[in-house]
């Protein structure tokens, strides 16, 4: 993992503290799927989703990426969709190179791929989708619901296993203010924050953590 992304995610383990009681009893659903999933030797996926998949969704893939990572929990594949497709925004892609993530794409569409790579051989694909897209895994998946316009719009999600909302305020309202890289930068900490504690709650990987001991990442 980088040294910025893995100091920060260092710094934001300290403050666990922050999350209210009743924040922690919701992320701990999430951390019960995985942990089952895990006990039952079978992967994990988690598909993120709001309404354009655009912002608060990808941050949600990212971090939980880098969440699984950090605590070594391996097979662990992150998603995200929404219930339209727009683009993975330029303010929220920022906010995370600032984080430390080195984010590239070959394409110049509407609509472009990105390679987000968080390590030297750790990456995640971002491109905005429909969540039952045919990237997305359409069975065996929890779907969980980052936005309150995608909570309350998209009632069923076909082939989920667990549907959750751990909703987020929008930091497209301060988009062209003088607020909007910090308030992007805020959201994508807070989601950050709360994926490490879902996967803070998990055994970690043996075997994994003694590989990375060794020296690879």
């Amino acid at each position: 993992m980088f040294e910025k992304i893995k100091k920060q995610c260092d710094n934001l383990v300290q403050q666990f503290e922050s999350i209210s009681t009743e924040r922690k009893e919701l992320l701990k659903i999430v951390s019960t799927y995985i942990k089952t999933k895990k006990e039952n030797k079978l992967p994990v996926n988690l598909i993120y989703i709001c309404t354009h998949n655009s912002r608060r969704s990808h941050f949600g893939q990212v971090w939980s990426a880098v969440a699984a990572s950090y605590y070594n929990i391996s097979d662990v594949m992150t998603y995200s969709g929404g219930t339209e497709t727009t683009s993975f925004n330029p303010n929220a892609i920022n906010a995370l190179r600032t984080a430390g993530f080195d984010i590239n794409s070959d394409s110049t569409d509407f609509n472009p791929t990105y390679i987000v790579r968080f390590g030297e051989n750790e990456t995640t694909t971002c491109f905005s989708k429909v969540y039952d897209d045919a990237a997305n895994p359409h069975s065996n998946f929890a779907a969980i619901m980052t936005c309150s316009d995608a909570e309350e719009n998209c009632p069923f999600i076909s082939g989920a296993e667990m549907r959750i909302g751990t909703t987020y305020d929008d930091p497209k309202a301060f988009d062209g203010t003088p607020q909007q890289g910090e308030k992007y930068l805020e959201r994508s900490n807070q989601i950050a924050l709360e994926c490490l504690y879902v996967f803070s709650l998990i055994p970690f990987d043996k075997l994994r953590a003694t590989h990375n001991s060794n020296g690879n990442t």
